[in-house]
């Protein structure tokens, strides 16, 4: 006869087990959408963390597919990768889902104008850059913001988490920020007048004032020079060493100035040279 604390104690051996094997089969359920080169070539997709609102570099066209500087660098990756450019799977994000993306294996690598900052090298792992920016301050024609002093007293956009966020909050906690997840809300609140002037990466900046004449980008650079590059989750060392040789091929080649010819320079014109964004050999 079995007693009533010999059957807790087996119940309890039973729980465990059960517990264990749930686990267990979480862990392998995790680790089947790891991001692995192997993985990814086993499931003959490559899951990549986008912006749908971000032209010329993330967006969504009038045909619902996605476009832009980021996209194109992608489609190269999944063709030399998986032998075909249309073997991705887009996964929209916001500034502030990238690093969270990776972490929890929603993606394998994300292309969304990523720039490398010490903060976010503690915690995922960042490839050859492709593009270098600094920080590029927009604002209406009528009332230009030409200089930090400009904002004094003044309300900045920004997106949460951004690179414009952490600078403007560590280097002038003075300066009023007004933060938004996506970039539309952000545009959207400087026409509405909600801000004097708008922060983004310079590139991105330009090319938004160039498709609004009303608005002109009275602080270029700001802040130090930054480089976009794709990025993995942290330790992720056999996709990585992979994007590596990939980009640097990509730029040896020429293929990133085309891509930038093709996406970039119809709105930048010739009044900007190519190489302020992609000379990033000297990095």
């Amino acid at each position: 006869m079995i007693s009533k604390k010999s059957l807790i104690f087996a119940t309890g051996l039973t729980l465990s087990a059960i517990g264990l094997t749930a686990c267990g089969n979480n862990e392998q359920a995790q680790n089947s959408h790891a991001s692995s080169l192997e993985q990814i070539k086993q499931n003959d997709v490559i899951r990549v963390a986008v912006f749908a609102d971000n032209p010329p570099f993330g967006y969504i066209d009038s045909e619902g597919k996605n476009q832009g500087f980021d996209i194109a660098v992608a489609k190269h990756v999944a063709k030399d990768l998986l032998g075909d450019e249309n073997k991705i799977e887009y996964v929209v994000t916001e500034a502030a889902n990238r690093v969270e993306f990776l972490k929890s294996n929603k993606v394998d690598v994300v292309f969304a104008s990523f720039s490398v900052t010490p903060e976010r090298i503690e915690v995922v792992d960042f490839a050859e850059p492709y593009l270098k920016a600094s920080l590029g301050i927009a604002s209406p024609k009528k009332s230009p913001i030409n200089s930090v002093k400009d904002l004094e007293n003044k309300t900045l956009i920004v997106n949460k988490d951004s690179s414009s966020d952490s600078y403007f909050s560590k280097n002038y906690p003075k300066i009023k920020l007004l933060k938004f997840e996506q970039n539309t809300d952000a545009f959207n609140a400087l026409k509405d007048g909600r801000g004097d002037a708008i922060s983004q990466d310079s590139t991105y900046a330009l090319a938004w004032a160039a498709q609004n004449p009303d608005y002109v980008v009275g602080i270029p650079q700001i802040g130090n020079e930054d480089f976009i590059a794709p990025a993995v989750k942290k330790g992720n060392v056999e996709l990585l060493n992979w994007l590596n040789t990939e980009i640097k091929h990509l730029r040896e080649t020429g293929e990133i100035q085309k891509i930038y010819d093709e996406t970039l320079k119809p709105l930048y014109g010739e009044k900007v040279d190519s190489q302020i964004f992609l000379d990033v050999d000297g990095k």
